[in-house]
């Protein structure tokens, strides 16, 4: 996450730890003979040529990637994209037509309906748009749903339950029906319902996007709290990029159901991959996600190289004031040696929109 960004998914993790999250060559076509098209030259064509050829649409088209435990990664694309499409396979609440989606290890999409009913129960949990909390149930009973289905006594459930109730910001509204609380509370319950089972990997499909400003904003910093005190890897779908620059670790853009790029938050701001993703990214201030890694240049005659140090990973937002401030370029420090320096007059371009 941009704000106290997590280790996890950054970088060579993928490397050095087993993908809690593992796509492969994941395909979801809708219409007649749907396999065909799986691999095809006529997979290549527009939506509407596909359509207008084999009346099939490829929601979801030859996506792979691998999300590393305790990462955040974020799919987002415009409305059609297919990233909700993506994120029913991952959990099979949509059956794909071919690839493989591994879960620390296990191939769920050859999982049978009862191995899959305890993967839903024990291993990863959904959380959506809408909240789909039970009426007539109280707040402390919402929460303890899953574990009563999962068989656990009500002594024990209200244990558990009180105790997620706490970590949500939930005090004191264990007895409440969700009629009774606003839009934002109401999804803390359903944050909490899906968190009572100690799930690991949790789901997200724009849990947020039924909120207003404020609320939903208060909501993004709630998940990076949690993220950052449980560590759960999540799978986050928005529509919103400034939503999955602030909490995501890794972002895969969607278009046209094929993944398009993947990349940190700087990644795709610095280095955008083609138009699209360049257009997507056109309206976050690069101050706020570049880290001075992407300022540090070499010192060129006449620069002086005894400023003060700064790390290569602050983001050049926080380090701005001290850059501003100081009458030497800083030295931009990685891993105990010099990337290069930064001066006021760079982080100004910057800002300005010049460099």
């Amino acid at each position: 996450m941009v704000d106290g960004k997590s280790s996890a998914g950054a970088g060579g993790s993928l490397a050095s730890n087993p993908p809690a999250v593992s796509v492969r060559g994941l395909w979801k076509v809708y219409g007649p003979n749907p396999l065909s098209i799986v691999g095809s030259p006529d997979a290549k064509l527009s939506r509407s040529e596909l359509r207008a050829k084999t009346g099939c649409t490829a929601a979801v088209s030859d996506v792979s990637f691998d999300v590393a435990p305790g990462e955040v990664f974020v799919v987002m694309g415009l409305s059609g994209s297919g990233k909700s499409t993506l994120i029913r396979c991952l959990t099979r609440l949509v059956e794909p037509t071919a690839g493989e989606i591994f879960l620390d290890g296990e191939d769920i999409s050859k999982a049978t309906p009862q191995r899959l009913r305890e993967l839903r129960r024990q291993h990863f949990s959904m959380v959506f748009q809408h909240f789909g909390l039970l009426p007539h149930r109280k707040v402390i009973d919402n929460i303890a749903y899953p574990l009563e289905i999962n068989g656990m006594k009500k002594t024990e459930r209200h244990a558990r339950a009180n105790e997620v109730i706490e970590l949500v910001g939930l005090h004191g509204y264990a007895h409440a029906f969700p009629e009774q609380l606003s839009g934002g509370m109401q999804q803390r319950v359903g944050l909490a319902r899906a968190l009572a089972v100690d799930p690991q990997v949790l789901f997200l499909d724009e849990p947020f996007s039924a909120l207003d400003p404020l609320i939903r904003r208060d909501m993004q910093q709630e998940i990076i709290r949690l993220h950052r005190e449980l560590g759960k890897t999540m799978v986050f779908i928005t529509h919103d990029l400034s939503e999955a620059v602030k909490v995501g670790d890794r972002i895969a853009i969607m278009r046209d159901g094929a993944v398009v790029q993947i990349g940190t938050p700087e990644e795709l701001v610095a280095n955008p991959i083609d138009d699209y993703v360049a257009n997507f990214v056109r309206d976050i201030a690069k101050s706020h996600v570049l880290t001075l890694r992407y300022l540090a240049r070499l010192a060129q005659p006449g620069d002086d190289i005894d400023g003060p140090e700064l790390a290569a990973n602050i983001i050049i937002r926080d380090a701005a004031e001290i850059i501003l401030q100081t009458h030497k370029p800083v030295r931009v420090m990685e891993n105990g040696k010099v990337l290069g320096i930064v001066s006021s007059e760079d982080v100004l371009r910057l800002i300005s929109g010049v460099a």
